[in-house]
């Protein structure tokens, strides 16, 4: 148990010190040698868990899809919401994440591996599906065609921002994002009740925090 537990602590060093140096320089550009420096770990140790730098890659695209810090709540349409937030205030923070979008718009990168785009979209489509059947939702929406469409802005305010010449919160770019497409597709009296705020990410992952530590 402890020798299995040490293989996963090392596999995940391996993936974050990859996505901390596709993040930084590109696939292309990223080299097994400098993996290896970020890690601190040797090349046996690394090819145990990944044998090869496309498979680092595929690792890294396999973290993005990620729902942590998202509670059940009143309304699949606040869900929604939570998890693109959420997002959007981790990904600056954890190299993972923002790794799966760097992989994502490299066309190189995209040729060789796909993306986790249509998964987001899956994802997405299944709240909304269930919020409509609800009734939070406007009966002409269609949950597929919302959730693609918010994949796509979501990713590109987030490339947008990144590349400004003064680097924009990307909270706070998805929250204004919300308060823009909600009144388009949630019923009056569900809108008013949705929680859109950029602020809201952290209040959940103190709130869970908090959780766990009584538990």
């Amino acid at each position: 148990m402890v020798q299995q537990q040490r293989a996963i602590r090392t596999r995940r060093v391996f993936l974050e010190a990859a996505a901390e140096v596709f993040d930084e320089h590109g696939y292309d550009a990223a080299t097994i040698s400098a993996i290896l420096e970020r890690a601190g770990h040797t090349r046996g140790a690394l090819y145990f868990h990944f044998k090869s730098k496309e498979e680092l890659a595929r690792g890294v695209l396999d973290e993005a899809v990620t729902s942590d810090g998202v509670t059940p709540q009143t309304f699949k349409l606040q869900e929604w919401v939570d998890t693109a937030l959420l997002l959007a205030y981790r990904l600056p923070k954890e190299p993972l994440l923002s790794a799966s979008i760097r992989l994502s718009v490299d066309g190189r990168a995209r040729s060789l591996f796909g993306t986790r785009w249509p998964d987001w979209i899956d994802y997405g489509a299944d709240l909304l599906t269930e919020a409509k059947v609800r009734g939070e939702l406007l009966p002409t929406v269609d949950p597929v065609v919302v959730s693609r469409l918010l994949v796509g802005s979501w990713t590109g305010v987030q490339v947008v921002g990144e590349s400004s010449a003064e680097p924009l919160e990307l909270v706070h770019e998805i929250s204004a994002l919300f308060e823009m497409v909600l009144p388009n597709i949630a019923v009056p009296g569900v809108l008013s009740r949705l929680d859109t705020s950029p602020h809201r990410a952290d209040r959940l992952l103190e709130q869970n925090r908090a959780t766990a530590a009584a538990s």
